[in-house]
């Protein structure tokens, strides 16, 4: 909405509805906006729900999804039934697209306006392009499923375009693969398409060499998981050039289009790109009219209120929150640990006990996965990689999963994996949907 229709915008007066319980509103059904809901269930509130989607998305395995490990199915589940014991909470289907604070509603993309007591955005980010969002239909980020099944059929499309195409050049193009970013999710996906080559469609292809196959993995800043301590940032590294992956550090992007990237001056001819470089908030600050850093992100109070605001509070990707100086990490965690404690504030506030203390954030590490063979594991008084920490990975997001049906298949799924060296989410499929998703 424009900034002329938010002016010419009729004010809504506040229903009156005869139920006058405290209405919390939670828009977006991330790790944070659930877990609020969640923490809320049974207390003496009113609670409504909205998210665009009717599932929640349990997003650090997306890539996995995107390279043919696991079916969306195993890594999303329908928000009604996570919240189906909380009578007090309300789950509606739709985007808010205009927040008026100061008359408490918000507009929502089916046309109904919804008045609260108090607002909670966790409306999570998208992936960012500095500022060259042409380069987006080239260049496909991974935000959401359907982000993942997208990737996933450029992939395996370029195999197949590989194998039918006659000049070798044009042949080069499909069979190289450009990952920009070398954070965890980068250093993932580019790990995963190397096996994808290397192992898994090994001896499926006739007119091409796996041998020929290209991965490159490009990170404007000086070294890969800048996150992580330096000798594991190293380690990794090196365990990508083991799998093949051609990791080039300190060089920026500076061109992305339909024929490939130009790293400087130096220009790469691919067919498949794939962003994992930057990420870019949702508009909550623009709706709330406060400061913002300069991905979007709203510069939250300690108690994770907007400035001005205290009914109104922003968690997850969609806050800037400081501690000790460092920005709190937009992990799966943090979020959670967010939403705990907003629900906790609430809960206070109407009990009129005292508020907890500032929102304070406790790191339980950085994890991250190369391959099927390697990972790096930094929990502070604790660092691990190698094999030990793949296992360690794979057993930390395997708990955070949410139903016991969904951690059993994706065991299962990983290890078949490294068994066999098959996926199990290998079709190609025009809508980019899961649609119907069988074992090899």
């Amino acid at each position: 909405m424009t900034g002329r229709e938010q002016e010419n915008f009729e004010i809504v007066p506040r229903a009156r509805t005869g139920d006058e319980t405290h209405h919390v509103v939670i828009v977006g059904a991330g790790f944070a906006g659930v877990e609020t809901a969640r923490r809320l269930a049974h207390a003496r509130v009113r609670v409504t729900l909205l998210d665009r989607r009717n599932y929640h998305l349990f997003q650090p395995l997306l890539y996995q999804v995107a390279e043919t490990a696991l079916a969306p199915s195993n890594i999303a589940w329908p928000t009604r039934s996570l919240i189906r014991g909380a009578e007090n909470v309300t789950t509606l289907l739709g985007e808010v697209v205009l927040v008026h604070s100061r008359h408490k509603w918000v507009l929502t993309s089916y046309g109904a306006t919804i008045h609260y007591d108090t607002l909670v955005i966790a409306t999570g980010a998208r992936h960012a392009y500095f500022g060259h969002d042409d380069w987006e239909p080239f260049a496909p980020g991974l935000k959401t499923i359907e982000d993942a099944t997208h990737i996933r059929r450029n992939i395996l499309y370029a195999f197949e375009e590989a194998e039918r195409m006659a000049q070798p050049d044009e042949r080069r193009k499909y069979l190289t693969f450009a990952i920009v970013g070398g954070g965890p999710t980068g250093v993932e996906l580019a790990g995963t398409i190397a096996e994808l080559a290397h192992d898994t469609l090994r001896g499926e292809f006739r007119n091409f060499s796996m041998q020929d196959v290209r991965v490159v993995l490009i990170e404007a800043g000086p070294r890969i998981l800048p996150t992580f301590k330096e000798h594991l940032s190293e380690y990794a590294r090196q365990a990508l050039e083991r799998l093949n992956v051609e990791v080039w550090l300190g060089r920026p992007v500076s061109s992305c289009d339909e024929h490939g990237i130009a790293v400087g001056d130096e220009r790469l001819a691919t067919k498949t790109v794939v962003w994992a470089a930057g990420v870019q908030a949702s508009p909550a600050a623009e709706w709330l009219q406060v400061p913002s850093d300069r991905v979007g992100r709203v510069l939250v109070e300690p108690d994770l209120t907007a400035p001005g605001l205290p009914d109104v509070f922003v968690i997850g990707d969609t806050a800037h929150v400081e501690q000790d100086g460092r920005m709190v990490p937009g992990v799966a965690p943090a979020a959670k640990q967010e939403g705990r404690y907003v629900a906790d504030v609430i809960r206070a506030r109407l009990e009129g006990k005292t508020a907890p203390a500032p929102f304070l954030y406790n790191d339980a590490g950085s994890l991250a996965t190369i391959g099927k063979r390697a990972a790096v594991v930094d929990f502070g008084w604790v660092r691990l990689r190698g094999r030990l920490a793949w296992w360690l990975w794979g057993v930390v997001h395997i708990f955070f999963l949410i139903g016991v049906r969904n951690r059993l298949m994706v065991a299962l799924s990983w290890i078949w994996i490294a068994w066999t060296g098959q996926r199990s989410a290998r079709l190609i499929t025009r809508s980019g949907s899961e649609e119907h998703e069988s074992p090899d």
